[in-house]
């Protein structure tokens, strides 16, 4: 049934404009703030939250503690154990997803009118009282073993984990947040206890509700559901700094081609010069085969079937990335391309029609992203996290309009450093040599 609503809220949704969400903001009788958008059409409501800090707040010899925890957060609960809890949720057609990210760990739900307050009931054992039952713990820190296991053997993790200790050292940036197979096999149940009292609390919870559901109700059901975590978790770790300086990384591995990663410094979210930064890089290696790097590397010489750049803004550092991989023999010539043209683009910004493309492309596609009320709920929360105001639904596309080829070629001229790349390769390359 679940599926079915879904698919019916994507009918009523779909053709909406980013314009048409109106978002309220709702303060509940005990203090808990949120974003909520009505859509009463469906009985079906979409719940969103997100508590800041994540996987960052893990402690020293404690990798990988944030994320099993959420992984064992619906293994049991309150009186019911790993099968009980699974059986009940099932019962109530509801669903609930647990993850944790680098930034935040996040909860979301999807409920039944008929249905709410049990499944927001069920919902909040699995938040205030986990059971951490020993059988759940070596169950799941199995399969987190094995998800690093298989990492150890794919270029494309080593590839990402090799940049990312060089981006950021010690930081917890620097690790994989699914631990190394040493620190997960130490993690006691006190360890998870302790994250899981350091990561969820109402000083750091953002939440955004989108459905059958009014102001009134989402206040009393937020009161319920998250009024006996702690008034406060543990401190945000400090930022890091950013360790990266150009040169080549090379990592053996036995392979018909090669894995690349490479990047430097970016700009963080809430840079006056972002849109501009996030424009210049849709022109040089965002989607699709019109990027300036797919059509040189790809399309011109045939050295990769795809190549892709990112700003990454996280909380505590931003980098800007991008990624590729190519037969060993033509590695070393990607790579020249790839440094020849963030040359260029440092030099000369971009064309008007390549700025007036890309706009086009990113305005276009934005309300395709409200396709649902889960989509919606998402991105609502998104939008809190990285402490954007409510109107930012409407506004965000004249952002991306007001954007000159002027702020451009400044931008460029700001954050593109060639020389201070740093390729990170997994393979065999021909003719590519680490240089520090």
């Amino acid at each position: 049934m679940m599926r079915f609503l879904f698919a019916a809220v994507v009918a009523v949704l779909a053709a909406l404009p980013a314009g048409a969400v109106d978002i309220r903001e709702v303060t509940s009788p005990g203090g808990i703030k949120a974003w909520l958008v009505e859509e009463h059409s469906i009985p079906f409501t979409a719940l969103e939250l997100r508590f800041k800090g994540g996987a960052s707040l893990d402690q020293p010899g404690k990798r990988g503690a944030t994320l099993l925890m959420m992984a064992l957060i619906e293994e049991g609960a309150g009186d019911l154990d790993s099968q009980g809890f699974a059986a009940a949720r099932d019962s109530l057609a509801a669903e609930f997803h647990f993850d944790a990210y680098d930034d935040s760990v996040s909860v979301s739900a999807r409920m039944l009118t008929e249905n709410r307050a049990e499944a927001a009931a069920l919902l909040r054992t699995a938040l205030i009282t986990p059971r951490f039952d020993a059988e759940a713990i070596e169950r799941v820190r199995a399969q987190v073993a094995s998800i690093i296991q298989s990492d150890e053997t794919d270029p494309h993790a080593i590839a990402g984990r090799a940049f990312d200790e060089q981006a950021f050292g010690d930081h917890p940036y620097g690790t994989s947040r699914n631990g190394t197979l040493d620190s997960i096999a130490a993690l006691s149940r006190a360890d998870l206890v302790a994250a899981h009292a350091a990561s969820m609390a109402k000083d750091r919870v953002y939440v955004s509700a989108v459905g059958d559901i009014t102001e009134v109700e989402l206040g009393v059901l937020l009161d319920d559901l998250l009024g006996d975590l702690p008034e406060a978790g543990a401190p945000m770790p400090p930022r890091a700094e950013l360790g990266l300086t150009g040169g080549v990384t090379v990592i053996d591995y036995a392979s018909p081609q090669s894995v690349v990663v490479f990047g430097h410094a970016g700009i963080k979210r809430d840079d006056p010069d972002f849109f501009a930064a996030y424009l210049l890089n849709q022109v040089l290696g965002g989607s699709g085969f019109a990027a300036r790097l797919m059509d040189e590397v790809r399309e011109k010489r045939g050295l990769t079937y795809g190549i892709y750049t990112y700003l990454v803004p996280m909380d505590l550092a931003e980098t800007w990335q991008g990624s590729f991989s190519s037969a060993n023999a033509k590695v070393a010539e990607a790579i020249d391309v790839v440094r020849a043209e963030w040359a260029k683009a440092a030099a000369e910004g971009v064309t008007d029609a390549e700025l007036e493309a890309a706009k086009t492309y990113l305005t276009g596609s934005y309300p395709l992203r409200f396709d649902g009320n889960g989509p919606i709920a998402d991105i609502l929360v998104g939008m809190q996290i990285e402490g954007l105001p409510a109107s930012y639904v409407n506004d965000r596309n004249a952002y991306i309009e007001a954007v000159t080829p002027d702020d451009i070629r400044r931008v460029a001229a700001r954050l593109m450093q060639p020389d201070a790349l740093r390729f990170v390769v997994v393979g065999q390359p021909q003719g590519v040599a680490g240089t520090n």
